[in-house]
């Protein structure tokens, strides 16, 4: 069984996708990051840098228990466990592990610092929003170019995919911006959000 501490965020999905795709059973719990929760002696134990999500699964690779945080890392974790969702072959893990890296990198830290100055900065602070909406743009026409001629990030479906969707929604949810420029994105979301496993996940946890 597979313990999953998480909340409503970008990176909290990115774990509850996975875990719906490959069908582990799993416990969701709540850590609400609004009211401190991830700074308890309890989950620093799990997670020292106080972020979720993070996992603690009771079957580990060596048969005991082991925890893994880092949104990036459970989910080579679990693809690694299950088999599934990162190709075995140099060439193709090679792609994956490049599009998984350039959401951890860029997506998701510029995405998330544009949706801060937009939505949850305490004072209106124009160089701020401008400096990371215009980020955000140049990282979507990273992945409109990308996605004009591959399916998928790493072409066929993966990890890289589960990472990246949550943040790129949180971009037209979050900070209103008009994504209708990137038709490749925008057919690549739909395919992505149309997969019964990310709409379960996306809803993980309740609240």
């Amino acid at each position: 069984m597979i313990d999953l501490y998480t909340f409503t965020t970008p990176n909290g999905r990115k774990a509850s996708i996975m875990l719906e795709e490959v069908g582990l059973p799993y416990r969701a719990h709540v850590i609400h990051i609004g009211r401190g929760e991830q700074f308890t002696p309890e989950f620093v134990a799990i997670n020292p840098n106080s972020k979720i999500p993070a996992i603690v699964d009771s079957e580990g690779p060596d048969g005991a228990p082991i925890s893994v945080f880092e949104s990036g890392a459970i989910l080579i974790y679990l693809a690694e466990k299950t088999g599934r969702f990162l190709p075995a072959d140099a060439r193709g893990r090679t792609v994956v592990m490049e599009w998984l890296m350039f959401q951890m990198a860029s997506v998701g830290p510029m995405f998330g610092q544009a949706n801060h100055f937009v939505k949850a900065a305490p004072e209106d602070i124009p160089y701020a929003k401008q400096r990371y909406l215009t980020e955000m743009h140049r990282l979507l026409a990273v992945l409109d170019r990308r996605l004009g001629v591959a399916e998928y990030l790493a072409g066929d479906y993966s990890i890289a995919d589960m990472a990246t969707y949550p943040w790129v929604l949180s971009a037209a949810t979050f900070t209103g911006e008009d994504l209708s420029p990137y038709a490749n994105v925008l057919r690549w979301m739909e395919a992505v959000g149309a997969r019964p496993a990310v709409a379960k996940g996306m809803t993980v946890p309740q609240v």
